[in-house]
């Protein structure tokens, strides 16, 4: 299979690392396992538990990149710091095309539709002194 190569998605104070399954070289560095059905959207908890991980990363180490994979990196991995960009205040059409710009056929249907549905509790919309989105 012939997989994209990983991609920085940089947004205000937040870096993602989205990328395909990590070598056995790299699987250390991955400091969580949530998987959830390819193709799907992720179950609530799954949410939950990722949002505040992210939360957590930027506010104790600012200017930090989180590396986020799946099988492909096409799926699974864009919808999760798709819900990040989200939360911090951008529209899901705006995500999905922000993230699409350096992640060609990032999305399926039933993730699109899952986003455009999802309803943010802006967890990780914080405005620093210059008015932009921080984690806290």
């Amino acid at each position: 299979m012939n997989r994209p190569a990983p991609v920085e998605i940089t947004y205000e104070s937040m870096r993602f690392l989205i990328t395909h399954n990590p070598t056995d070289g790299t699987l250390s560095k991955f400091v969580e396992d949530w998987p959830f059905d390819d193709g799907a959207p992720p179950p609530n908890q799954i949410v939950d538990d990722w949002l505040n991980l992210v939360k957590t990363k930027f506010r104790d180490e600012p200017g930090c990149c989180v590396a986020v994979h799946c099988v492909a990196g096409l799926g699974r991995a864009p919808v999760l710091v798709a819900l990040a960009l989200i939360e911090c205040g951008m529209k899901y059409e705006d995500a999905v095309q922000f993230i699409r710009q350096k992640r060609r056929g990032a999305f399926n249907s039933k993730q699109l539709l899952y986003l455009e549905k999802y309803r943010p509790k802006m967890r990780l919309r914080f405005k620093d002194a210059n008015g932009h989105c921080c984690v806290q």
